[in-house]
């Protein structure tokens, strides 16, 4: 014990040293200024000095360098699946919807992110619970995909009429700006999986490519406000937009020298009396590459026409009434691409359609161990092929879903629904139809 106490006050003197020896140096010119040993020019030049010196080890002390400026989060979310009724029912984006099922991470996600200068800035988001199919025909789990991958390049000053900061170039693997739920987090959305409809034009959501991004300085800050006050909004994807991919979308080589492009455009508007809306239309147009048809489960390999490469082409509109307290969303698109014809020998161009409504119901309650409640109620139904799929089988989703979103606190929130819900099994040929009754319970907590 002798012995810290020994050392703590050696450390003590040093620093008092220190600043006496600092405060002994002003007394110094003083005094010799003083005594008349100097002149007056000569003390304000030594004066000048000492503060330059001081301002010099001061800016230093408070520049952040770009590692001191990286932000790290993220969110786990843990599901329960029961099937009450017939167990082959399927759905490609969760895969705890099966026979034999039991508790299951569905995202297991964090992000890096951090501003690199003022005009620069990356953001990196990988996925822990990805999974590949065992050869048994069991899954394995908890594989580390990459998700998100990019920058972001600001015009950092103004230019003609637009603003600092206002028009922005993203390069990387993000974010497909195509409708709005496809933009909004799985962290913010409210109910379990993103729409068939929607989603069905890129898997994934994200895809390589560039993309340019404008929004005004005062829509920027709406577009941050929807998303902190819980109000579910898509995050900041521009007012405008327009991008170029690869089109075969996530973390697949592109098949084709053909890129997809994508223009989006969006507008959140605050009414006087405080209600927010949002609408917008987007719409993509490119070749998608289907890959190697195959036969197993059909009565022959279906042919493809111009080496697999047909027109994918679509365009979605979407209006968003946020919950304040009541609130509605609806999306749909139209459009034309790859599909399995209804004899199952060819893959074809044919036609896409499809979307969602949605009402719910905002609740804030401010409470220990209940910050808010919001029940919801929502319709889909798609008719149209699953590009990503093999053979791009014709898909058929009409599904209800009832459900209540309980978020004990920011960082913690439980959900439950039941979905009637009758789709096409996609998975596997000769994908027949099922339709059954579907009850998932999810616990998510943030960081």
């Amino acid at each position: 014990m002798k012995k810290w106490w020994f050392a703590i006050s050696l450390c003590l003197f040093g620093l008092g040293l220190m600043f006496q020896a600092d405060l002994a140096q002003a007394n110094v010119e003083d005094l010799l200024y003083e005594k008349g040993q100097i002149t007056k020019e000569e003390w304000l030049k030594l004066k000048a000095e000492h503060e330059r010196e001081e301002a010099i080890i001061a800016e230093k002390a408070s520049i952040k360098k770009w590692f001191d400026k990286i932000s790290i989060r993220g969110y786990v979310q843990a599901r329960y699946t029961y099937l009450p009724g017939d167990k082959s029912i399927r759905s490609e984006y969760d895969n705890t919807i099966r026979d034999n099922t039991g508790f299951a991470f569905r995202r297991v996600r964090m992000v890096f992110s951090g501003d690199i200068t003022d005009w620069l800035s990356f953001y990196i988001q990988p996925e822990f619970a990805g999974s590949v199919p065992g050869t048994t025909g069991d899954q394995s789990n908890h594989f580390v995909q990459l998700r998100d991958a990019y920058a972001d390049i600001f015009m950092p000053v103004p230019f003609l009429f637009l603003e600092e900061k206002e028009l922005r170039l993203r390069v990387g693997q993000s974010k497909v700006p195509f409708g709005f739920e496809n933009l909004q987090s799985s962290q913010n959305r409210i109910a379990f999986d993103r729409a068939d409809g929607l989603n069905s034009a890129v898997q994934g959501e994200r895809d390589l490519g560039l993309f340019i991004y404008y929004t005004p300085k005062e829509t920027k800050k709406l577009f941050r406000k929807l998303v902190d006050s819980g109000l579910k909004g898509s995050g900041d994807y521009g007012v405008l937009g327009i991008g170029v991919y690869n089109g075969q979308t996530i973390n697949v080589n592109d098949r084709n020298d053909n890129k997809h492009v994508v223009v989006h455009a969006t507008y959140p508007m605050e009414l006087p009396y405080g209600q927010i809306i949002q609408f917008g239309v987007d719409a993509y147009r490119g070749a998608f590459n289907v890959g190697a048809p195959s036969g197993t489960g059909l009565a022959g390999t279906p042919t493809v026409v111009n080496n697999g490469n047909i027109l994918d082409e679509r365009v979605g509109v979407h209006f968003v009434l946020y919950p304040q307290p009541i609130g509605f969303q609806a999306e749909w698109n139209w459009g034309n691409g790859p599909q399995l014809n209804a004899s199952r020998t060819a893959i074809e161009e044919g036609n896409i359609q499809g979307g969602y409504v949605q009402g719910m119901y905002k609740w804030d309650v401010n409470k220990p161990w209940l910050t808010s409640l919001i029940p919801y109620v929502r319709y889909q139904e798609y008719s149209g092929g699953k590009k990503h799929r093999t053979n791009s089988p014709f898909n058929v989703v009409r599904e209800w879903e009832v459900g209540m979103e309980w978020q004990i606190a920011k960082s913690l929130e439980f959900t439950i629904a039941y979905a009637r819900s009758r789709r096409t099994d996609t998975q596997t040929a000769p994908y027949n139809i099922r339709e059954g009754d579907i009850v998932r319970t999810q616990l998510q907590f943030n960081f």
